[in-house]
């Protein structure tokens, strides 16, 4: 008997890999193996100056082209649900690393291990336009991997929108960090769940990484600090080494 995510994979997603379009349900076995995190390391935001100001080391796990971008689009774009699965794996590979080598700030503490995955937050229309938070789903199917495999986890949607933003697409690395400037804040009474733990903030895709620079300013200004920042995907010339 199919399971109830192949059921639903049945009505979101075609016959074929979303991938590749090879005729395989959900993911074919290369388009899941580019998912698996083999490579994750560090990158470097576009353009390659170090970033923004306050950016977190950024962790990857995967190159955003072909069969990757594919599966990324259609899980956030197209609503393919059952993609959060190995999506979350591709993240969990990315919060590994970036656990294993980002130094501890010096605002961290809390249990040695204990990892924090904070979301980056859709704007509530982006939400209602596609029916779900794509970043958030990842991060709570990246969480319970890295439970599975003996790392604690757990995932704190800590962070809103305090004001709107313009759609980042079309905006260049400076126009996309004023848009942001000051958009997110901490939410009332959020500080306590995740005051004291290993702080790494999640997104499905990173660009210019002004998105994360402005979560980990978010948390700063609530006294926390982000120890490292970890996403699905990155443009292939952002890698610092050739892993993956």
């Amino acid at each position: 008997m199919r399971g109830w995510w192949q059921e639903l994979a049945g009505l979101v997603l075609p016959s074929d890999c979303a991938g590749c379009g090879a005729a395989r349900p959900l993911l074919c076995g290369a388009c899941r193996g580019a998912l698996a995190g083999a490579g994750a390391g560090p990158v470097r935001p576009e353009p390659r100056d170090g970033g923004p100001e306050g950016l977190p080391p950024v962790y990857a796990a995967a190159r955003y082209e072909g069969p990757v971008r594919a599966v990324v689009l259609a899980h956030k774009e197209r609503g393919a649900l059952p993609l959060a699965g190995p999506l979350g794996a591709a993240l969990a590979a990315a919060v590994s690393a970036a656990a294993a080598s980002a130094p501890r700030t010096a605002g961290g503490g809390g249990a040695a291990g204990e990892l924090v995955l904070v979301p980056v937050p859709s704007a509530r229309r982006a939400v209602r336009a596609r029916g779900h938070d794509a970043a958030r789903r990842i991060a709570l199917a990246a969480s319970r991997r890295l439970r599975g495999a003996g790392e604690p986890a757990r995932v704190a949607p800590v962070l809103r929108l305090r004001r709107q933003v313009a759609d980042q697409a079309g905006l260049g690395a400076r126009q996309r960090q004023q848009n942001l400037a000051g958009a997110l804040e901490v939410c009332p009474g959020g500080t306590r769940l995740v005051e004291g733990a290993r702080i790494v903030v999640v997104d499905d895709v990173v660009t210019t990484g002004a998105t994360l620079a402005e979560a980990a300013r978010a948390l700063r200004a609530a006294g926390l600090w982000a120890d490292a920042a970890a996403v699905v995907a990155a443009p292939s010339g952002s890698f610092t080494r050739a892993r993956c």
